[in-house]
């Protein structure tokens, strides 16, 4: 027994162990970007490195809130995390309603279409989805940043595999109940996959908060991109002053953070809910 609760206890320290490096490893560079913020410019760069900075300057901050609209990229993000939000689980929840649980005329094709969507990196559709908004004059707008989210693929799959969970004698008895299609999948189907819709708003949430290359692509005006898209404009081309990039990178993570810490309950659930059924 003595053996065994030495082995028991050394596997332990070992999981103890290899869990905290993890951590440090994942927490380093969130630590250095903090901290390279405080540093001078010379420092940032210097060799070899110093992890704290001599002086602490709060100056990175102010320029950094002067050098971009900090306002206007936080609105923008804000609304592009909202309309996205709403449009992924509207319309991915009414499709992945139809994909499992009604028959109509194509459905197998139309859902081989969305599986391939889902295969295909998203680069593909880049120039096809700006031409589309050129041509419409679209472009410069809060429509243009939430256009390739109208729709996901990845989460109409998601959520048809939730229906395809939920028995089809729920769906025949609120019809026996008296209840057509729309008010069987609004009232009786919808209410059943909360738990994968709150997973799918967390998803795509993330996704369109770290979303660059598009809002580079379709808006051009410094006042109408996002946060992400805004702090690659501090980038020069020959030479980078490091501490207030580091320092808008702080001012765009703090939103998410707070976001985070309230809802981090919601949060683990919905992440924990995708790994089982």
């Amino acid at each position: 027994m003595d053996s065994l609760e030495k082995n028991y206890r050394r596997n332990k320290m070992l999981v103890y162990l290899v869990l905290t490096a993890g951590a440090v490893l994942m927490i380093f560079p969130f630590l250095w970007m903090v901290l390279t913020s405080f540093k001078s410019a010379g420092e940032s760069v210097q060799i070899p490195p110093t992890i704290l900075p001599k002086n602490w300057l709060v100056d990175n901050y102010k320029n950094a809130l002067t050098s971009l609209p900090f306002v206007n990229l936080y609105i923008n993000t804000t609304l592009l995390i909202i309309f996205r939000v709403l449009c992924a689980v509207a319309f991915s929840s009414a499709a992945g309603f139809a994909f499992s649980k009604l028959e109509f005329k194509g459905k197998n094709a139309l859902f081989t279409i969305v599986l391939v969507q889902m295969m295909l990196p998203s680069q593909i559709f880049v120039i096809p989805q700006y031409q589309m908004l050129a041509k419409v004059g679209l472009t410069n707008t809060m429509f243009a940043l939430v256009f390739p989210g109208v729709v996901s693929a990845f989460g109409t799959f998601f959520l048809r595999q939730s229906y395809m969970g939920i028995p089809d004698e729920v769906g025949e008895a609120a019809y026996l109940d008296g209840c057509n299609k729309w008010q069987t999948f609004t009232k009786v189907m919808m209410p059943l996959t909360k738990s994968s819709m709150a997973a799918l708003t967390i998803f795509t949430a993330v996704f369109a908060y770290a979303d660059l290359m598009w809002p580079l692509i379709a808006n051009t005006d410094l006042k109408k991109m996002t946060l992400s898209a805004g702090l690659s404009t501090l980038r020069g081309q020959f030479t980078t002053n490091y501490p207030v990039l580091m320092a808008g990178s702080v001012l765009a993570m703090v939103p998410m953070v707070i976001l985070y810490l309230v809802f981090q309950k919601q949060f683990i659930e919905g992440i924990a809910m995708t790994g089982g059924k």
